[in-house]
């Protein structure tokens, strides 16, 4: 059959060699778009729910975080042959006795001071008054009225007293359950594989079992080393603190070990607070000598904890680690900066785990056959 002008056989079939609209790169390009749009849209769509059942998804998250600290104590205690229930219980009350305590060593510590500090502020202010005149007044006014303002907003927020009432209630709800969800998640953490199998579809149960611990073992890593970490700051500036004889050292060790957890901002406002009491206590002196001694431990921490502890655990820049936290603070408040390194460290085993077996897979190493959790 012959072809027409037009390139068309007698057929009506088009003959003309197929042109693409779009070069390859700019396809693959396209094609990239849509998967990261995808992907931020489900991720924000999951943010969104998480945030609108938050009083459900915060004491899960808050009790998979004390799993994975808590973890290797209670294998240990199960390896000693005490059963299960009873590790479990007993890993529960270390947790409650430690927490508690700190908090209230914190509580203390800070409660005893508070008069010191405002004392040290206004000392300040006045220095700064014969220094720079009237700037220095200004400051030593809003010094002065410190109390006086916080006063004023205590009689505001009087008025909202039960709205306070169903926020500590609220608080102490989570805690209390995100408790006992630690429990069961520690008393019956070996039936994760059989669960995560059933969940999945035929032939990829290994897949998401291996992601499962991947993640949760990026998660009680870095639970493992930021309390090591933590410890080691606690300790370290406490004996400083006990050195320069800044009062309430227990309490302000105590408070580097709570802030520890919150990766470069808690360790800065603890420090904050610790110079504030040297200045407070012992003047200029004492406080130039505390930032040098917060100063210190840091640096030791960036450059020989860090690297040591965490070695083994999923490593993140500080900026994406501060992004991370800024993210986490604006979904969440006090309570999101604390989740989001951790959910973020899992974010990544996962990605981890995705890249090997695609690297496998790649490679031409097939996957096993899924026998069940075993």
């Amino acid at each position: 059959m012959g072809t027409d002008q037009t390139g068309t056989d007698q057929t009506g079939a088009d003959q003309t060699p197929n042109r693409r609209l779009l070069p390859d790169g700019a396809r693959r390009l396209a094609a990239w778009c849509v998967v990261v749009l995808l992907v931020a849209g489900v991720g924000g769509v999951g943010v969104w729910l998480c945030a609108q059942v938050k009083a459900a998804v915060t004491p899960v998250l808050l009790a998979l975080l004390g799993t994975a600290l808590l973890g290797p104590l209670h294998r240990r205690l199960v390896r000693m042959r005490v059963h299960r229930s009873l590790a479990a219980g007993l890993t529960c009350l270390a947790l409650v006795a430690v927490v508690g305590g700190a908090g209230y060593i914190v509580v203390t510590a800070l409660i005893d001071t508070g008069d010191e500090i405002l004392a040290a502020i206004k000392d300040a202010a006045r220095k700064l008054s014969d220094h720079f005149g009237t700037a220095g007044s200004s400051v030593d006014d809003i010094a002065s009225n410190v109390k006086e303002l916080g006063s004023r907003f205590g009689g505001t927020a009087a008025l909202g007293v039960l709205q306070g009432i169903s926020i500590l209630g609220e608080m102490i709800a989570i805690s209390v359950l995100a408790l006992f969800l630690t429990f069961f998640f520690l008393r019956d953490s070996y039936k994760a594989a059989a669960v995560l199998h059933s969940l999945a579809p035929t032939g990829r149960g290994h897949h998401l079992e291996a992601m499962g611990r991947r993640a949760f073992a990026a998660v009680e890593g870095f639970m493992r080393g930021t309390t090591i970490i933590a410890l080691i700051d606690a300790v370290l500036i406490g004996i400083g603190l006990l050195v320069l004889g800044v009062p309430g050292a227990a309490g302000l060790a105590a408070l580097v070990f709570v802030g520890a957890y919150i990766p470069y901002l808690g360790a800065f406002l603890s420090g904050t607070v610790a110079v504030l009491v040297a200045l407070a206590d012992g003047g200029l002196d004492i406080a130039a000598w505390t930032l040098g001694v917060v100063l210190a431990v840091q640096v030791i921490e960036g450059h020989v904890l860090q690297p040591v502890v965490q070695s083994r655990t999923v490593q993140m820049h500080p900026a994406l680690v501060m992004i991370t936290i800024t993210a986490g603070a604006s979904v969440a408040g006090i309570l999101g900066m604390l989740l989001a390194v951790p959910l973020a460290a899992a974010a990544f085993g996962v990605l981890s785990e995705l890249r090997s077996m695609y690297e496998a897979s790649a490679a031409g190493q097939g996957a096993p056959a899924d026998d069940g959790p075993g």
